[in-house]
C-alpha cells in the first residue's frame, strides 16, 4: 500500500489557511493525484467545511476540539477518506488558536502510522494584520500578551512560515515581516505569497515536497498560558435560514452583516481575530469576511446570485464574552435582513470560550527514524 502524503497548514485565525488548502487541492489535482481535506474546529457548522465543500472538494470534518485534543477523530476520519476516495494526498487545516502541533499532532502521525502516513514539513501562515503588531510588540496589537503567545508559538514550531497577503500589502511590510520572523527563529525558511492571487504559491508547493528532518521543532510550551490565550476569545458559530418574498443579493447579505459585526464588535470594544459568513442558494455560495477589527468586510468569493431562501452559516471569533458576541450576531443578522425585507430563523447557536487544551498524545522529542 502507498502512503498517503499528509499535508498540515497551520497558522493564526483569519491567515488564509483555507483559501491556501483550496489552492493547494487544486495543484495536486491539476497533477492527476485524488484530495481528501480534513477542516477542525471546537464546534459544529464551520463556514471553512461549507466553502471547500461547495467548491467540489471532498471534505472530512473534525469538530468539538482541536486536532491535537482529537486525535483519534481526525485518525477516523482520515480513514473515512481513504474509503472513500483513496487519497494521494490529504491536507489538513487545525484550528487558527491552536499551537504545539509539531509535538501533539505531527509526531504521534510519525510514530503511530508510519506505514500509512507520509508527512510533509508543516506550514505556518502568517497572518499581517495582526502579525505586525505583535511581532513588534505593539501594546495596540488588540490581543493580550497571552494570546499574542500563541500566535508567536504557531511561528516557533514551523518549518516554514508564509507571508500571505503580499498583493494587499506594501513592500516595506512584507520585508519587514520576512526579517522579523527571521530574527526571531534564524535559520526557519520564510516564503512570501498571496493565496488569493497564486504569487509566490510555487516556492510553497515545491517546500511541501521536501523530505527529510522536517517536523522535529518541539516546542517548550505553558499549557497555562496557552489556555487563558484561548480562553479570551469568544467563539460563535450559527446556522441560519433566510427567507424573503423577492430575490435578493447574497452577496449583499453576506458583506452587510459581516460589516455591520465590525462596527458593534469595535463598539463594544472587541478584537476581531476572525468572522467570516457563508451564503448557500440552489448551488451557488458567497463568501465574506473580515480579518480584523480595523480592516474592512470583504467578499472573499461571490456567488452573484439572487435568492428568495438561502442557508446562512456565520463564525466569528472575537475577543469577547460570548453571550455579548451571541447578541451582536443575531442582531446583525436579524437587521441585515430585515433591511432587504427578508426573515432570519435561527436553527442553532453555539457560542463559548475555548477550554483548556488535553492532547491525546504529546511527544517531548522527535520521532527517530
Amino acid at each position: 500500500m502507498s502512503q498517503i502524503r499528509f499535508i498540515m497548514v497551520g497558522g493564526f485565525l483569519g491567515a488564509g489557511k483555507t483559501t491556501t488548502i483550496a489552492r493547494l487541492a487544486r495543484t495536486y489535482q491539476e497533477r492527476g493525484l485524488r484530495v481528501g481535506i480534513v477542516t477542525n474546529d471546537q464546534a459544529a457548522d464551520l463556514v471553512d467545511t461549507h466553502t471547500l465543500r461547495s467548491q467540489g472538494f471532498t471534505v472530512g470534518e473534525v469538530a468539538g476540539a482541536c486536532f491535537c485534543c482529537n486525535f483519534n477523530e481526525l485518525c477516523s476520519t482520515a480513514d473515512r477518506l481513504e474509503e472513500g476516495v483513496h487519497p494521494d494526498v490529504i491536507l489538513a487545516e487545525p484550528v487558527g488558536s491552536c499551537t504545539d502541533l509539531v509535538a501533539t499532532v505531527v509526531q504521534p502521525l510519525r510514530k503511530l502510522f508510519p506505514q500509512k502516513f507520509d508527512v510533509a514539513p508543516y506550514g505556518v501562515i502568517l497572518k499581517p494584520s495582526h502579525g505586525l503588531k505583535i511581532l513588534r510588540n505593539d501594546p495596540r496589537a488588540g490581543f493580550s500578551p497571552k494570546a499574542a503567545y500563541i500566535f508567536k508559538k504557531q511561528l516557533e514550531e514551523a518549518d516554514v512560515v508564509v507571508v500571505n497577503r503580499i498583493d494587499e500589502l506594501p513592500a516595506a511590510e512584507v520585508d519587514e515581516l520576512s526579517s522579523r520572523v527571521n530574527e526571531m527563529h534564524p535559520g526557519v525558511s520564510v516564503l512570501r505569497m498571496s493565496a488569493r492571487t497564486g504569487q509566490g504559491f510555487d516556492a510553497l508547493t515545491e517546500f511541501l515536497e521536501q523530505r527529510g528532518g522536517f517536523g522535529r521543532r518541539i516546542l517548550e510550551l505553558d499549557y497555562d498560558t496557552y489556555a487563558e490565550g484561548e480562553a479570551e476569545l469568544g467563539w460563535l458559530n450559527s446556522s441560519v435560514e433566510m427567507t424573503a418574498p423577492r430575490d435578493v443579493s447574497l452577496d449583499g447579505l453576506l458583506v452587510d452583516i459581516v460589516d455591520r459585526l465590525r462596527i458593534s464588535l469595535a463598539a463594544a470594544g472587541g478584537e476581531t481575530a476572525h468572522l467570516k459568513a457563508i451564503g448557500l442558494a440552489e448551488g451557488a455560495y458567497g463568501v465574506a469576511n473580515l480579518v480584523s477589527g480595523d480592516g474592512r468586510a470583504e467578499l472573499s468569493l461571490p456567488s452573484n446570485f439572487r435568492a428568495k431562501r438561502a442557508e446562512l452559516v456565520v463564525n466569528a471569533r472575537v475577543a469577547i464574552d460570548p453571550e455579548v458576541l451571541k447578541e451582536q450576531v443575531e442582531e446583525a443578522v436579524t437587521a441585515a435582513c430585515q433591511d432587504v425585507g427578508a426573515r432570519a430563523a435561527f436553527r442553532r447557536t453555539q457560542s463559548f470560550r475555548p477550554g483548556r487544551p488535553v492532547p491525546t498524545h504529546r511527544f517531548a522529542e522527535p520521532v527517530t527514524s
